[in-house]
């Protein structure tokens, strides 16, 4: 992956109003997780078949 698929903005702010902070890696890996949850919901949807659109029930 080499596309960062959150908000890093967002995010940061998150966890600084927590009062911690973001690692080097933390953004990257964060993407790779939401890249592998969208892969995941695209592969189920397209295995039942019969629809086009991801939906909040695909996630998995």
């Amino acid at each position: 992956m080499s596309e960062i698929l959150v908000v890093v903005s967002k995010v940061k702010k998150m966890v600084k109003d927590s009062e911690l902070r973001t690692g080097v890696d933390y953004i990257a890996k964060l993407s790779e997780k939401v890249e592998a949850v969208v892969k995941a919901s695209i592969e189920k949807v397209k295995a039942e078949g019969g629809k086009k659109t991801l939906g909040g029930e695909d996630i998995v």
